[in-house]
């Protein structure tokens, strides 16, 4: 058997149906030898087995109070490549050398305290830097619903790894979108948790960077942020709390979005989750969110943020998409970066007074269908040297803006079977009221059939 979620996977260790073992080591073997997608670039080994075995041993020895203080007792996780870990290398999707001290980030340290079984590394572009999974040193990840499309990214094996059972549930990171859009891609539900609920270490100078699950249900995705949730002292953004008054997951009211571009299909299915809102008893009122030069202020900040971290002596190793962005970063002084936080502030104190008059946000989590697996965007925004990389997701990096949590869920299928998502946006550590609110919406929606084995056989030659 492959991983069927966090919950399942619980519920079978505590029935004593399965073993931790057993669970893991047909994980590992799935991943070896069924990742057709390429959502892997390191399995994990006897570590694994390990960490199973010390399982199966305190389940024996408790039992249901086995999970009392380790939540995620046998359930197999899988972590970002640009996240550290002390067993697994850590490439960054790139061909430099990672010069940081193979360790668990904070988030990964947590995950194992809880119980949880690393199970590999998951693919990224490198270090993140654009919203597909395409690198230099692995094959695109591909989509589980049609394998000639993109995974989504930088979060796209995380996806492609959780949607197809090759994990129970997955880390990834949010710089602009690259949880929510893969997720949305997928399948499956991506939570991008408020600026700093959950360290990030070394966290970026830009403050763009979360990280958050990937997971089957809103319920996994929650659990595992609520054991990665808390403060570090290597994050200074970390445990900064609430700014805005506590709200309830009631009668709501909700703006809901459509950005320009919107696919048709998008919208038909996205429609389902806005009448489920209203036959919930929310008031869903169309609302527009202007900010103007957002998306050059974006690429100012993200621009300048990767040329400060490049040495010229390594260009040739670079992604050739992201040297241009590198190329652009280098031609910015400081007063341009100024003006980008001027605007990120402008943005900021508009979604301030919007959500002054609405309690959460809700809009399609991509306005575009999934575009070619070997591209880093549509037709249009596919050539890197027009810097339009993430111009096609005016959805996702709004929110890494203002550090608001976000969540993904899954909407339905596009007449093509491909998923749409839907994503919900509350203010600044209200992430209760999202996860309250997505958990109710998709008991409405339901959860998507996952993709069949006959889907992860290549559409294309490889």
């Amino acid at each position: 058997m492959t991983a069927r979620g966090v919950s399942h996977t619980r519920e079978l260790l505590r029935r004593g149906e399965l073993s931790a073992v057993e669970h893991t080591t047909a994980v590992l073997s799935a991943a070896r030898e069924r990742d057709t997608l390429d959502a892997y670039v390191a399995v994990a080994g006897e570590e694994a087995l390990h960490a199973a075995r010390r399982a199966d041993a305190r389940i024996r020895e408790l039992g249901a109070d086995a999970w009392r203080t380790m939540p995620l007792l046998g359930v197999t996780v899988s972590v970002k490549d640009l996240l550290q870990t002390r067993h697994l290398p850590t490439g960054r999707g790139s061909l430099l050398p990672n010069d940081r001290p193979r360790e668990d980030a904070p988030a990964v340290a947590r995950l194992r305290a809880a119980g949880a079984v690393v199970v590999g590394k998951t693919a990224t572009s490198e270090y993140g830097w654009s919203a597909s999974t395409v690198s230099r040193v692995a094959p695109p990840t591909r989509n589980p619903y049609d394998p000639r499309l993109t995974a989504g990214g930088s979060s796209g094996g995380a996806a492609a790894a959780v949607a197809t059972g090759l994990c129970d549930a997955a880390l990834g990171t949010d710089g602009s979108g690259s949880i929510r859009i893969p997720a949305a891609f997928c399948g499956v539900v991506g939570y991008k948790p408020s600026l700093g609920r959950i360290p990030y270490v070394p966290n970026s100078a830009d403050r763009l960077a979360h990280q958050g699950p990937l997971a089957r249900t809103v319920a996994d995705a929650a659990l595992l942020a609520e054991v990665m949730a808390g403060p570090h002292p290597a994050d200074p953004d970390s445990g900064l709390g609430s700014l805005d008054a506590p709200r309830t997951a009631r009668a709501l009211r909700i703006g809901w979005i459509e950005y320009d571009g919107t696919a048709g299909d998008v919208r038909r299915v996205t429609e389902q989750a806005r009448l489920a809102l209203v036959g919930q008893g929310h008031l869903v009122e169309d609302v527009e969110v202007r900010c103007t030069h957002l998306y050059p202020a974006l690429v100012d900040l993200l621009a300048a943020s990767e040329a400060a971290g490049a040495r010229p002596e390594d260009d040739e190793w670079a992604d050739p998409g992201r040297l241009e962005v590198i190329r652009h970063g280098r031609t910015l002084g400081g007063a341009d970066v100024i003006r980008a936080e001027e605007v990120r502030q402008n943005l900021r104190a508009t979604l301030r007074t919007v959500m002054d008059r609405y309690d959460v946000l809700a809009m399609a989590t991509v306005p575009v269908e999934p575009f070619a697996a070997d591209t880093v965007g549509p037709p249009w925004a596919a050539d890197a040297r027009d810097l339009q990389w993430l111009a096609w997701a005016p959805a996702s990096y709004p929110f890494n803006m203002t550090g608001q949590p976000a969540l993904s869920l899954p909407a339905g299928l596009t007449r093509a079977g491909l998923p749409v998502g839907v994503q919900l946006v509350g203010p600044v550590g209200a992430d209760d009221l999202v996860v309250q609110l997505a958990g109710r919406l998709e008991a409405d929606l339901g959860t998507p059939v996952p993709p069949g084995t006959r889907v992860l056989e290549p559409a294309i030659a490889r």
